[in-house]
């Protein structure tokens, strides 16, 4: 048993590097077993398709983010406000250490999937979308506590939420067009300042 599961993590750790790093179209079945030197028949075992695989991968991303990354930079023991700059600081050493070993950025894998696949496969647009709903509910939580601590004045948590969301992948997307980790370190901070106001 403990072989077999070692054998879908292969596959699965070597798939999500190379779809971080390459185009998911351009990644083929054969590559992802070479990879992770298994056969096709061992790849098929565990994953009936290469959209099973691509699902997957997100579920274990999404994993890790939730109890790595997301889960830090959300630490309820930090103030709600100075959640947003470990946020911006962890996705800017988080690149830049991507950029130092590998020599390019590799942005969000998240970002990168539903740009390449959401207007052509609703299945993977839709557990997308549910890994940011989970992620924009992080920042709407914080942005209630920052209310109710009178850190903030009182704002429509749920849409400034959204937007804050909007902003970090957009500025992580402009940050590799530039192949630049600074320029999150340079626009992050602005994120604070993201609000939308309740309607009377």
């Amino acid at each position: 048993m403990k072989s077999q599961l070692d054998t879908r993590d292969r596959i699965l750790a070597k798939a999500r590097e190379l779809f971080h790093a390459n185009s998911y179209a351009d990644i083929g079945i054969k590559q992802i077993c070479e990879a992770a030197a298994v056969q096709k028949g061992s790849f098929y075992h565990f994953f009936p398709s290469k959209r099973d695989l691509v699902l997957a991968v997100i579920d274990d991303m999404a994993e890790d983010w939730a109890h790595g990354f997301v889960k830090e930079a959300f630490d309820q023991d930090l103030p709600p406000m100075e959640r947003l700059d470990y946020l911006i600081d962890a996705a800017y050493y988080w690149q830049k250490a991507a950029k130092d070993l590998e020599g390019r950025m590799p942005g969000c894998l998240f970002g990168n999937l539903v740009l390449e696949v959401s207007t052509r496969d609703d299945i993977l647009r839709a557990k997308l979308s549910r890994v940011f709903d989970k992620t924009q509910q992080r920042f709407e939580d914080t942005l209630k506590q920052a209310v109710e601590q009178g850190a903030i004045s009182p704002l429509d948590t749920g849409l400034t939420a959204q937007a804050m969301l909007s902003y970090l992948e957009g500025m992580i997307l402009l940050a590799k067009s530039r192949n630049e980790p600074e320029v999150i370190q340079k626009l992050g901070p602005a994120i604070k300042g993201i609000r939308i106001e309740l309607l009377n």
